[in-house]
């Protein structure tokens, strides 16, 4: 009942990497692979709370969103009611698969997935400036098509040069609805599955209803806040990557152990982690500590049984 909490974050390449086309036996040994890793958490006497993110998952689901309504007339359902649906599949295969490893060890644990929602502000200026890309590729041609069916739809050109993609916003999170219903099952020594993809975008109307957003929640950001509703000691974000570091691929790259608030900051200002990629992790993990988080450490799910493992930002 007094053990510590961990929050840990899986990446996008914890259910499917970069190379596969995502079936189901792909997604599941990624997941196995990745959950395998925590026990050595549960063995330092942490209880675990998972969050992931959804970003390819969530593509797919769209992509049918198009496909059923251009063959079928089907009625498109809204990014808010896509990301659900992501966070029930994925969480159930995060679920089912820690359930098998747990079985495995013998090790007796409920494992619950909760569909999160996560208020946001309806007046944040990401609503005036989508950023966030998701969805298909699309000629230049076909976007603006789109785009005059659609007013509401925006695209921009991907960076890579591989097309137009719809861009949505991306708000910060302000409040984890439920926070406290996670933490409850979580200090009972359940493993708790919340806050998928960012969980799902809602704001509380001038009734204080809660209404659904069209809308995609940075994952770091969720879960880091998530971390902090719930005072959790810990906060792992599971990558690609051993450590973080300077210079990324450069000839003069370096990797960073402990980091100081200070110097994490430092860093970013100079422009050392990318905005797609490190930079939402480092400042989700600045966030953390700056709130009374003891550490954040981002590495790989294969370095968890090393003491010493990843980068960790510290105050």
């Amino acid at each position: 009942m007094n053990k510590k909490i961990a929050v840990v974050a899986f990446g996008g390449n914890a259910l499917l990497r970069g190379d596969e086309i995502g079936t189901i036996k792909q997604q599941d040994k990624r997941t196995y692979d990745t959950c395998i890793h925590l026990l050595k958490l549960l063995e330092d006497g942490y209880n675990i709370v998972i969050t992931h993110g959804n970003g390819p998952q969530v593509g797919n689901i769209m992509l049918r969103n198009d496909a059923g309504y251009n063959a079928y007339k089907i009625p498109k359902m809204p990014l808010d009611i896509c990301v659900a649906d992501s966070q029930g599949g994925i969480g159930y295969m995060i679920e089912r698969q820690m359930k098998n490893i747990l079985t495995e060890h013998k090790i007796r644990k409920n494992v619950v997935t909760l569909v999160t929602q996560v208020v946001v502000d309806i007046n944040d200026l990401a609503f005036k400036e989508p950023t966030k890309p998701i969805g298909a590729f699309y000629l230049k041609e076909e976007a603006e098509l789109l785009s005059k069916a659609n007013p509401n739809l925006v695209f921009k050109e991907d960076p890579g040069k591989r097309g137009w993609r719809r861009v949505v916003p991306s708000p910060k999170p302000q409040e984890i609805l439920n926070h406290k219903i996670i933490k409850n099952l979580s200090k009972k020594g359940n493993i708790v599955i919340a806050a998928g993809g960012g969980g799902v975008p809602v704001y509380k109307d001038n009734d204080k209803n809660l209404q659904g957003v069209e809308a995609v929640i940075d994952k770091d950001l969720a879960s880091a806040l998530l971390a902090r509703e719930i005072g959790a000691e810990a906060f792992f974000i599971l990558t690609d990557v051993p450590k973080v570091y300077l210079n990324f691929k450069k000839p003069d790259q370096k990797e960073l152990n402990k980091v100081t608030i200070a110097k994490a900051e430092k860093y970013f200002a100079e422009g050392q982690f990318a905005t797609g990629s490190m930079g939402p992790k480092i400042l989700a993990a600045i966030d953390f500590v700056k709130n009374g988080g003891k550490e954040t450490i981002i590495t790989e799910s294969t370095q968890l049984a090393n003491k010493n493992c990843g980068t960790r930002i510290v105050p």
